[in-house]
């Protein structure tokens, strides 16, 4: 079993991604190796230099072979588009897809890692359980380990902060791509921090290794850091996205629009037949920590209800520390359906590959919460059980942290 490194720098004065500590050590731990780097348009340096271009340049290190995750590895491809094989413009270095149309396609085939050394995962994550990524490196970690061949991540910070934890465990039966391991909703981890949890909690036999970040503490969020905020997908423009994913992510499983095709994804949501101030006054009468609820209408470009105009609200935080994404965005499909419970549906499609449960659920991690909704008992007499399962989640957690 590999070592996972340990914080160099803490005296460093700004944040400095594992790519740059990599590359001011001249790819060191990586002499001699033949590589393939799975990485997204957010592998980037403090000089916004893409990590491809980088390896590809270096001579201590062969490129090998470059795998896109979801979005690609330029981002240029819409949620739940599939992902095609082709060489890279910019290095000529064949890319592999990890995001297509059956199951098998998220992983890395077996052919794709012949004559490779290692693999090394550099895609800048969100801090939400929902978001594929961290599932992609997962599968990843699993093909490492089975070839036999060394893991590294290139670490970066948590966008939204590494000391808050919240939202439900996620049931057996419940996994999926956006659900692949049972972490908190929103767990407060880096993906070199959920490298070293998945490694221990799926038991891999992987020589992995952590580069961390430098100067990265665990209340620092994205604005803190000082690094520029390059889209990790195209639904996801700014930190503040980031900050409302792990909550108004579940409006994907309902007929509500959560934003998409509008300048504020997750930040605005809403639907046509919903009356925005009482929606409004609905959500602010649940005293929801750190956030205000602004009326708003909307006409998304594409997606759910493209062209119609919608009604509904705007999610302003006013307080980072305080926010609780996940409970806000409980509140606000539960306070949508109780406008309007006729009009009001869940996603019924398959969704990430899974055509037996609802969206919702697999969202969640479990059906209690549709459920919930469901009887008009809103959210509120679910925080008992949720806050339960975030105080089981940080203790499991508790020995992975490689940051203060």
């Amino acid at each position: 079993m590999g070592s996972i490194g340990k914080i160099a720098g803490r005296g460093a004065k700004r944040v400095v991604t594992g790519l740059d500590v990599l590359a001011g050590e001249r790819f060191a731990p990586l002499r001699g190796l033949s590589v393939g780097l799975v990485c997204n348009p957010t592998a980037v340096d403090r000089r916004l230099r893409h990590a491809a271009d980088l390896f590809h340049e270096a001579r201590s290190v062969r490129l090998a072979a470059l795998f896109g995750p979801e979005h690609g590895i330029r981002g240029d491809l819409q949620y739940m588009a599939a992902v095609g094989d082709e060489r890279d413009r910019r290095t000529g270095v064949r890319v592999h897809s990890l995001y297509g149309n059956r199951p098998e396609s998220l992983r890395p085939a077996g052919g794709t890692l012949r004559g490779l050394d290692a693999l090394v995962f550099d895609i800048q994550d969100v801090g939400a359980r929902c978001y594929t990524y961290q599932a992609t490196m997962l599968f990843c970690m699993e093909a490492a380990a089975r070839e036999k061949l060394g893991f590294f991540v290139l670490d970066r910070p948590n966008p939204i902060g590494g000391r808050s934890v919240e939202g439900p465990a996620l049931r057996p039966g419940f996994e999926s791509f956006c659900g692949v391991h049972d972490v908190a909703v929103r767990h407060g981890l880096t993906v070199g921090e959920l490298a070293g949890l998945y490694r221990e909690e799926r038991r891999l036999d992987l020589a992995l290794e952590v580069i961390p970040c430098r100067g990265w503490r665990r209340g620092m969020f994205q604005r803190d850091t000082g690094l520029p905020w390059v889209f990790p997908s195209p639904n996801m423009p700014t930190p503040d996205t980031a900050l409302v994913y792990p909550g108004m992510c579940l409006l994907e499983g309902t007929n509500l629009s959560e934003g998409r095709g509008t300048t504020r994804p997750f930040e605005l949501f809403g639907a046509p037949w919903l009356d925005a101030g009482r929606l409004a006054e609905a959500l602010g009468a649940e005293r929801l920590p750190g956030v205000r609820f602004r009326p708003a209408g909307f006409v998304p470009t594409w997606d759910k209800h493209a062209g119609v105009r919608c009604h509904g609200v705007e999610v302003v935080v006013i307080d980072r520390e305080a926010f609780r994404p996940f409970r806000t965005g409980a509140a606000c499909i539960a306070a949508a359906r109780a406008q309007d419970p006729g009009r009001f549906r869940w996603r019924t499609e398959a969704y990430e590959f899974v055509e037996h449960l609802p969206a919702f659920d697999l969202l969640c991690g479990s059906d209690r919460e549709r459920r919930a909704i469901e009887r008009g008992r809103g959210w509120r007499h679910l925080t008992a059980e949720w806050t339960r399962e975030e105080r089981a989640f940080r203790k499991r957690r508790s020995r992975h942290l490689l940051y203060e």
